[in-house]
């Protein structure tokens, strides 16, 4: 039989082959529209929006999915996409719902309610069934094109990139109903308890990369091992639309790069990137590792905005929230969960004192700390700021206040993540550290400067990523710049070297109660300056530079590199 020549652009892509030609919706070209648009305007354009209703008797219950949810059908070979319905609608399937009730019921109640084994390989049925979940709302049906950039290597190790950007296919804040029915009769009652159990199972997160923040229930009460309320502005990601969009996984991989940093300053690179992969999960080779440590957050104002105007605009958010890391699996130990919550204490901590979250973390956000930078004319925005939001969270997690409390922070991070290592049956070796990556957190590897900055408009470094030094000392050096130099990194290259204006507050003593100090803002800032040198003629010219302590700044940690 002759083939007809384009034949396949007749069948939907959601039917295609994903090869190249056919269907692709992994795959990102510059200057072209992705298959995977194409794909999600032919689904969403068949779609039955509203489900057919059920010829039994279901019990319902509705959910809110606070960000992103990814049900991975396993379709097709390297792409995730939802499981689809018959009538077009994604669904959670009732099997794994089953399977997370079934995980959040005593030995009892998983018997009744999900069935259980009987002699000569027989089985019991439970009473329950489980129907899933699928979108009531037809708003699942925007912004379904997902965007994946893995970035750890490159972040924290070297300058090679890893994979690039990858598309997926995941729903943006849907609201989900649930059906459960019942063979037998059951009074409100045990429908409480029931509805009791899928809770606790949704507290947990639902689908696929729950520990990255997907898949979690607004709603839902975790295990908390840390709770703080943030507040943050900066540059937000690009879906394929050009919209921004805030992504709350940004946290994970932030707290994620921190321990792996700070971990590659206590042992080996191997067993550094071991202790990270319990922590946050991952996958080596084709064993895969669920984290200890889940995120959720739930913001309390959003607000996607554009900076610029035209083409040159860009999307950046303004943001306020809870920010909960949980316990996404048992520990081995329960004794041990106190480590953690100091550990994970201590991770948030470090990233809020010395950068932020999200794109252009390592500076500090250029609108807020030198916004004469944008007179001229268009430029890029460069930075993000990051502070604690009200005085419960403040006197929880504010370690530093004053410059000379600095060194002694760090060595408490690191003390925390040695007891962990202990706990793990890790012994701390600095003397056998990840020399080979760029920013292993080893005092011979990286130094901290400061000064004490007396409002938002008294930067000093923010000047130097653009221009000479503003002082040269004669006959010691002369006025250099870092500007546009390996040192402090590109676009398309991480540099050496950390900006970050962190807010001071007071602490008076409380005569009401003296364990609880009365937290004040104040208008002042720790500027600091977290340097890996790297050798270079820049790099040294600078340190130079900075031990004449310029402005008053003064190094806070980490050994001389003469």
């Amino acid at each position: 039989m002759r083939a007809i020549p384009d034949a396949h652009q007749k069948v939907p892509m959601m039917f295609r082959a994903q090869v190249n030609g056919r269907c692709q919706i992994q795959r990102l070209v510059k200057g072209e529209e992705p298959d995977a648009v194409r794909w999600t305007d032919e689904w969403t354009s068949r779609v039955e929006t509203v489900p057919s209703p059920a010829s039994i008797e279901v019990q319902t219950r509705d959910c809110e999915i606070a960000w992103r949810l990814i049900t991975n059908s396993g379709l097709d070979d390297g792409v995730i996409r939802p499981v689809i319905g018959a009538q077009g609608l994604p669904y959670f399937p009732g099997s794994s719902m089953k399977g997370m009730f079934r995980r959040a019921c005593t030995a009892t109640q998983a018997d009744r309610y999900c069935g259980k084994p009987l002699p000569g390989n027989d089985w019991q049925p439970g009473i329950l069934r489980f129907h899933g979940g699928y979108p009531i709302d037809p708003a699942w049906t925007e912004h379904l094109v997902d965007i994946v950039h893995p970035q750890q290597s490159w972040q924290v190790k070297s300058n090679d990139k890893e994979g690039g950007a990858f598309v997926q296919i995941s729903l943006y804040k849907p609201t989900l109903r649930f059906g459960i029915s019942s063979t037998l009769p059951l009074d409100s009652s045990e429908w409480d308890v029931i509805w009791e159990i899928w809770q606790q199972a949704l507290a947990k997160g639902i689908g696929s990369r729950v520990a990255a923040g997907y898949g979690q229930v607004r709603d839902s009460q975790p295990t908390v091992l840390h709770k703080s309320r943030v507040k943050g502005q900066g540059q937000a990601p690009k879906l394929i639309t050009q919209a921004g969009e805030f992504r709350p996984n940004m946290f994970r991989a932030s707290l994620r790069g921190h321990a792996l940093r700070i971990f590659g300053g206590l042992t080996d690179a191997t067993t550094a990137e071991r202790l990270v992969e319990n922590l946050f999960g991952g996958i080596q080779g084709r064993e895969g590792t669920i984290g200890l440590l889940g995120l959720k957050f739930v913001e309390s104002k959003l607000s996607i905005d554009s900076f610029g105007s035209g083409s040159y605009a860009q999307p950046c958010y303004d943001v306020e929230g809870d920010l909960i890391w949980y316990l996404a699996r048992s520990l081995n130990d329960p004794a041990h969960e106190p480590l953690l919550k100091k550990l994970v204490a201590s991770l948030m901590q470090f990233a809020m004192v010395f950068g932020g979250f999200g794109k252009s973390w390592r500076r500090a956000d250029h609108r807020k700390f030198f916004e004469e930078y944008y007179d001229d004319s268009y430029k890029a925005l460069i930075g993000c700021h990051w502070q604690w939001l009200d005085d419960p969270t403040l006197r929880r997690n504010v370690k530093v206040w004053r410059l000379a409390q600095v060194a002694g922070f760090v060595e408490q991070v690191q003390t925390n993540a040695q007891e962990w290592m202990r706990s793990q049956g890790v012994t701390p070796k600095p003397n056998h550290w990840a020399q080979n990556w760029r920013e292993a957190l080893h005092p011979a590897n990286v130094q901290v400067w400061g000064r004490e900055a007396a409002d938002v408009d008294s930067s000093e470094a923010i000047r130097w990523f653009h221009g000479a030094y503003r002082q040269a000392i004669p006959g010691v050096c002369a006025e250099g710049t870092i500007y546009k130099t390996d040192f402090v990194g590109k676009v398309s290259q991480v540099g050496k070297l950390w900006h970050r204006m962190y807010p001071v507050v007071e602490l008076k003593k409380n005569p009401d109660d003296p364990k609880k100090p009365v937290i004040r803002r104040t208008p002042k800032y720790l500027e600091i300056l977290t340097i890996f040198p790297d050798g270079s003629n820049a790099a040294n010219q600078f340190l130079d530079f900075l031990e004449n302590k310029p402005f008053g700044f003064e190094q806070l940690w980490g050994e001389e590199t003469k």
